[in-house]
């Protein structure tokens, strides 16, 4: 018995430690929430509890005392239900993700989210004095398919027309189906190819930045830039935000792999990744509101008013959602 007291002793010395370090996230995690742990953390209680898990099998193979089998018993049962089990109902997942996950990525992907949008802007920008001055560049900025006869050879009646009635071809049915699809790709393809040391990302931004100031050009020319501008913003304030962020989350990936620093490349891309990820399942909602905007939007409200009052006010309403101050959010915020 003396000798079985040593032994036990002996084994709960060595191992002590990491059972102690596991209990402690473990409390944590319990009382706070897995929102309280760091990343670090997180990665770390599955070793400690697989850990656990030998520990335990071992008492049991060479029948340490009971009193530590049924503390590890005990420490183990309260790590898989953490670690592998569900933590609360759908909704509150859901919830979760919405309060918590979704904006505290797009957040601290905020210096990324800027380079897009000066990316897109300046593009923007570009493509508008283009076809200003030289109508002749719209054709090879914008592919025929997506312009549907919006081009600088259509008349103002032409083009005022489009703005205000849906009327199939003749309508803007076809040509918002057409621009939902295009900056739906493009908002996926900058994510998917941020890996590339962000160079496919920011060529997707720079040529849908063209795209739109050509098209504002075309209307302007035409003097309904201002009418052109206020349809557009019923969902592009969305949209375009949609896909910054997704320029924005390819960024990070692809900095992740250019510069992983002390890690390696596919460590960093991994963790880059994870924050991306959830960046882009925020975006994949994004598109889904912009969907319905448009959808509406083309069909009930005919008014510049109303038009700018809409589009100004979602914009505001995702920085705030993403950026407004909040308890608990400085962590996520990367330097």
């Amino acid at each position: 018995m003396r000798s079985l007291q040593l032994k036990s002793q002996k084994f709960r010395q060595e191992r002590e430690a990491d059972w102690r370090r596991l209990g402690f996230l473990l409390e944590k995690m319990e009382n706070q929430g897995a929102g309280s742990l760091t990343e670090n953390q997180l990665m770390e209680m599955p070793v400690l509890y697989r850990s656990a898990l030998s520990s335990l099998s071992v008492a049991r193979a060479t029948s340490l005392d009971q009193s530590l089998i049924d503390y590890l018993e005990g420490l183990c049962a309260r790590a898989y239900f953490l670690v592998y089990g569900v933590r609360g109902r759908i909704l509150e997942r859901i919830g979760g993700f919405f309060a918590r996950g979704w904006p505290n990525a797009v957040l601290s992907l905020w210096k990324e989210t800027l380079v897009a949008v000066l990316i897109t802007l300046a593009s923007a920008v570009v493509g508008y004095l283009l076809v200003l001055h030289s109508p002749e560049w719209f054709y090879g900025i914008v592919d025929g398919g997506l312009s549907e006869g919006r081009d600088p050879a259509a008349s103002a009646e032409s083009l005022r027309k489009t703005l205000y009635h849906d009327g199939g071809k003749e309508g803007l049915s076809i040509f918002a189906a057409f621009l939902f699809t295009h900056n739906a790709q493009v908002a996926l393809m900058a994510f998917a190819l941020g890996f590339a040391f962000c160079v496919p990302t920011a060529l997707l931004l720079m040529q849908n930045g063209v795209m739109l100031g050509a098209f504002i050009a075309v209307f302007a020319s035409k003097g309904l830039g201002f009418e052109f501008a206020g349809w557009l913003m019923i969902h592009g304030v969305t949209e375009i935000f949609a896909i910054t962020i997704a320029g924005a989350a390819g960024f990070r990936i692809g900095l992740a792999v250019g510069f992983p620093g002390d890690r390696t490349r596919l460590e960093a891309a991994s963790t880059a990744g994870r924050t991306a990820g959830v960046a882009m399942m925020g975006v994949v909602v994004m598109l889904f509101v912009a969907g319905l905007l448009e959808g509406i939007g083309r069909q009930v409200i005919t008014t510049e008013v109303a038009r700018y009052a809409i589009g100004i006010g979602s914009g505001l309403v995702w920085i705030a959602f993403y950026y407004l101050p909040r308890p608990g959010r400085a962590a996520h915020v990367r330097a």
